[in-house]
């Protein structure tokens, strides 16, 4: 996609806004290609990174929404012959990463709409089951502009630390070797806040339960 690529090499607010957003639906737009590049070049003072933070989240999050807003109406079926269609293959979707974003949906709740929000294979589609369950929309804007902003605050401070560290004709390569390790780093700390949470309504489960016993007790 040449029109990408031209859009990669002229970053400017607009085009952030747009490519994130792109992004987040189902288009193969690499996140940390435009945040961290974009930071980079704020870092020498021809963006500002507050703004850069800003509309990509904001392209992040109108992304999210068309994909809440096609499961929420389109529904199952007409998802997965998408996903499955030459154009959804084109998208580098399938089935298989569909249900993949459902399961991880299903298997945390809401709060996968915050944690895949950073997650590299479910980030892009995690909106999609959010509007199969009609999770509502304000709740789900919350979370995906909570996780998008996280996200893209990583990818910012990568970007500006790489300024001063190495020539422009190397940034690519370095963001990709960067990501890796950022890619390792994200995925342990998902699995300990989906931990956090599951000992959370384990423990509250148990203090209720215990609760309820000593009234039994005390009639």
């Amino acid at each position: 996609m040449n029109w990408i690529s031209n859009l990669l090499g002229n970053l400017n607010y607009g085009t952030i806004l747009f490519l994130m957003m792109l992004e987040s639906t189902v288009i193969p737009v690499p996140s940390e290609l435009v945040v961290s590049p974009a930071a980079y070049y704020a870092a020498d003072g021809n963006l500002n990174i507050f703004l850069v933070i800003l509309f990509a989240t904001i392209g992040a999050d109108l992304g999210a929404t068309i994909n809440y807003l096609a499961g929420y109406y389109l529904g199952r079926p007409i998802i997965y012959r998408f996903a499955n269609s030459r154009w959804g293959h084109l998208c580098l979707l399938n089935q298989e990463k569909v249900e993949k974003s459902e399961k991880y949906f299903n298997d945390h709740g809401m709060v996968a709409t915050i944690t895949g929000r950073l997650l590299i294979g479910i980030r892009h589609l995690i909106s999609i089951p959010a509007g199969l369950a009609r999770m509502t929309y304000w709740k789900f804007l919350l979370y995906t502009t909570i996780g998008a902003g996280i996200w893209n605050c990583i990818l910012a401070a990568l970007g500006w630390y790489l300024h001063s560290v190495v020539p422009p004709e190397q940034l690519d390569s370095k963001i990709e070797e960067y990501g890796e390790y950022i890619k390792w780093g994200l995925i342990i700390l998902v699995v300990a806040v989906v931990v956090f949470f599951v000992a959370r309504h384990f423990w509250k489960k148990h203090k209720a339960k215990k609760t309820e016993q000593n009234t039994e007790k005390e009639q």
